[in-house]
């Protein structure tokens, strides 16, 4: 058996206090759960440097990041985004974005790779938003666009808000392929279009849930060949989620893991999988569902 490569840095976590309204020791928790599980004993560990100002801004303007990059975001966009762009959250966000770039580069060699961050699809071109500062996708696809690395790119966004900020960017770029599964009345109000977009109403459970993502997955490749897939494994779709609406189960999000991965790696299509959303204020619980797809993703190495 093959190990499953994970992308991590340290300074994922950019320490915000305790009872913030973003979980951010989600990250460090999950790392340490990863250990606890024993998962590290059948994974190889991989740390990105941080994104260089080149790959940031292939997906943002130049103007937004250099302000994100000197910590000199206006205090309006801070606003929006939900908190303050200081040098941690700036190194955070370079950190991730190049960590997304790197499990893509993992899974165009491997077949399937994880990085522990990532997934912050609400960034636009001219802004962060929705406790997104750099959106980490976008920047990846372009990257490896530009670079030659791939062709055409999917991208399988499950958190249960819109990556309307990923649709913005890429919209009027034929590689890539944007898919959207929300909830049709949560964040962001004003939706962008995605190529792909299926709109949920509250409460869904299970069975529906996955019955929606078996109709969709034939559909993310129809008349479409990507060389790479980004699953945004987002697991704020669950029952006890703050901000989430839905009501899936811990099993109800581990069988969708299971069945993104298992349809992509069945085609031999490399998929590279971001956390995503997932809001709760117990730390523990919320890094064990994020846990939950990495367990998934070790079964297809």
């Amino acid at each position: 058996m093959s190990d499953l490569p994970i992308v991590h840095a340290p300074a994922y976590d950019a320490g915000f206090a305790p009872g913030h309204r973003f979980p951010m020791g989600k990250y460090s928790r999950l790392m340490e759960l990863i250990a606890e599980s024993g998962l590290s004993a059948r994974a190889s560990f991989h740390m990105p440097v941080p994104a260089s100002a080149e790959w940031l801004a292939l997906a943002h303007s130049r103007s937004y990041v250099d302000q994100v990059i000197a910590s000199r975001v206006p205090a309006p966009i801070e606003r929006e985004i939900g908190f303050a762009v200081d040098e941690r959250v700036s190194l955070r966000a370079r950190l991730a974005t190049a960590g997304t770039v790197m499990a893509a580069r993992l899974a165009l060699s491997e077949g399937i790779a994880c990085n522990t961050a990532g997934g912050s699809h609400h960034a636009r071109r001219d802004q962060g938003a929705g406790f997104c500062t750099f959106n980490d996708v976008a920047v990846a696809s372009l990257v490896l666009l530009a670079d030659g690395e791939a062709r055409n790119i999917l991208v399988v966004d499950l958190d249960v808000h819109q990556g309307d900020g990923t649709a913005e960017i890429c919209g009027a770029n034929a590689a890539v392929r944007t898919v959207s599964v929300h909830g049709e009345k949560n964040y962001p109000v004003r939706k962008q279009t995605s190529d792909i977009d299926v709109a949920l109403p509250d409460g869904v459970r299970d069975e529906a849930y996955l019955e929606t993502i078996d109709w969709l997955l034939p559909q993310t490749i129809d008349r479409f060949d990507p060389d790479l897939v980004f699953f945004n494994a987002g697991v704020d779709p669950h029952e006890a989620d703050r901000l989430g609406r839905l009501s899936l189960t811990d099993d109800g999000l581990r069988e969708r893991d299971r069945r993104v991965f298992s349809f992509f790696r069945a085609r031999n299509i490399p998929i590279a999988a971001v956390i995503g959303g997932g809001y709760s204020q117990d730390i523990n619980a919320l890094a064990r569902r994020h846990l939950g797809t990495f367990e998934a993703a070790a079964e297809f190495v």
